[in-house]
């Protein structure tokens, strides 16, 4: 195991927490140990549970436990929950990158930031107002207020503590912003594009969008106007028949820029490239696909986006974290020409020396997710496979343990599917995935 590269996926329930251990890989001839993302959905225990179960991997150097790098994919609760919480006194770490995007002072995603500024504030307001809420709209804005304290505590804290400054990458960030103390191996970012706005944001061709980023254009109104606590009068920087609209949708209004907001903050995932011993080793966040990358054109997603810049860098893989604990959108694939080129360049159909992969998941907040059928048609790509019916049988394991099982898993249950958190922690109590690769 000791000359093995090593990947542990946490269960942390519906999250991201990845830890990457490369063998003898660091400049002074020990491990290189990398974490990527730290944060759920469920209950945080989780990353409590995960982080003490990490601490007997890392080496402990001046009484701390060092983390190499720590990679923080995107801004969203389900990958960084943990670092607002009081969980890090015992860590050190030797570099922290996050995306271009989370960059207060990054000149190319000011649209970026705006909308996020606004979509947040919207529906904190629409909760103050108690605007039919539902269970989504609580979560979103109480996740708000907790990806700010994260937010300090990676751009502050951390840093501060191990004397270093985050690094906020992209894939034309220079080899001396991405340098770390590695022989033997390379790491390598394949997403986002440094011009965040100009690639992710909204898409010119789809008039809701379009009338929705109109306001980006001309300078959004103020949250008060779009949910306004009293009548206002019109906004000067809008059409009047256009702020009537606004108006009168408050709570859809909320949603629809929170939508956007999402997707955008989705394919400014930092996508990570791990090359060792030639094996290629990719970590995509929660980066999603279109059916085809629009030449010159706003608004295509991140895989389309490598796919027509990055393409040589994408070759068939050792190992492929799932994107999106599973969710549809998040690895190509289907019957439209590119998606179906990428999955079949990073994961070939009969391949000798086939890839491995994982994908952590747990249905609940979002049923969709995970796609079985994508799962499926995964496991036909990959080795560590498992067929989950007969696992269950064999262990005496219920059906009925599984969430919503006849609504999305019955179908697909028998077929061999990629190593998942969910079921595999039905099956045992370990608390997380291992996968090896061997040089």
């Amino acid at each position: 195991m000791a000359d093995k590269l090593l990947v542990r996926l946490f269960d942390v329930g519906l999250g991201d927490c990845i830890y990457c251990r490369i063998p003898k890989s660091h400049e002074e001839g020990r491990d290189f140990h990398i974490l990527i993302d730290c944060g759920t959905w469920s209950s945080t225990t989780y990353l409590s549970d995960a982080m003490d179960k990490l601490k007997p991997s890392l080496p402990l150097i001046k009484g701390k436990r060092r983390i190499d790098l720590l990679v923080v994919t995107h801004e969203h609760k389900d990958h960084m929950t943990g670092f607002g919480m009081n969980i890090w006194d015992d860590f050190s770490f030797g570099a922290i990158w996050m995306n271009a995007a989370m960059d207060p002072n990054h000149p190319e995603a000011n649209k970026v930031k705006k909308l996020h500024a606004f979509a947040a504030e919207a529906m904190a307001q629409a909760l103050r107002l108690n605007l039919a809420l539902g269970p989504e709209l609580t979560e979103f804005a109480n996740a708000m207020a907790l990806n700010k304290d994260a937010m300090k505590t990676l751009r502050e804290t951390l840093p501060k503590a191990s004397k270093i400054k985050p690094t906020y990458v992209n894939a034309d960030s220079s080899k001396k912003d991405l340098a770390l103390p590695l022989k033997g191996a390379s790491i390598s970012v394949l997403g986002p594009e440094r011009d965040i706005d100009f690639y992710y944001l909204g898409d010119e061709g789809n008039p809701s969008l379009r009338s929705q980023l109109k306001f980006i254009d001309t300078g959004l109104p103020s949250v008060e106007a779009a949910v306004p606590e009293e009548p206002v009068e019109t906004a000067t920087n809008l059409d009047p028949a256009d702020f009537r609209r606004l108006r009168s949708r408050m709570l859809s209004t909320a949603l629809a820029f929170a939508h956007l907001d999402g997707k955008i903050c989705n394919n400014t995932s930092v996508v990570l490239l791990i090359t060792w011993k030639g094996k290629k080793l990719l970590f995509v966040g929660d980066a999603e696909w279109d059916t085809a990358f629009k030449e010159g054109s706003k608004g295509n997603c991140s895989w389309n986006v490598m796919w027509n810049l990055r393409k040589k860098q994408l070759g068939p893989l050792a190992f492929y974290k799932i994107g999106h604990h599973g969710s549809v959108n998040a690895t190509p694939w289907g019957e439209a020409a590119e998606p179906l080129a990428i999955l079949n360049a990073i994961l070939p159909v009969g391949s000798k020396a086939k890839a491995k992969a994982v994908v952590s998941t747990r249905r609940g907040r979002y049923p969709p997710i995970s796609r079985a059928e994508l799962l499926a048609e995964l496991g036909t790509r990959v080795s560590n496979t498992r067929n989950y019916a007969a696992a269950f049988k064999k262990k005496g394991v219920r059906t009925s343990d599984v969430p919503k099982f006849g609504e999305f898993e019955r179908t697909w249950f028998d077929a061999p599917q990629p190593l998942r958190t969910d079921l595999e922690s039905i099956l045992n109590e370990q608390g997380f995935i291992d996968v090896e690769i061997e040089a």
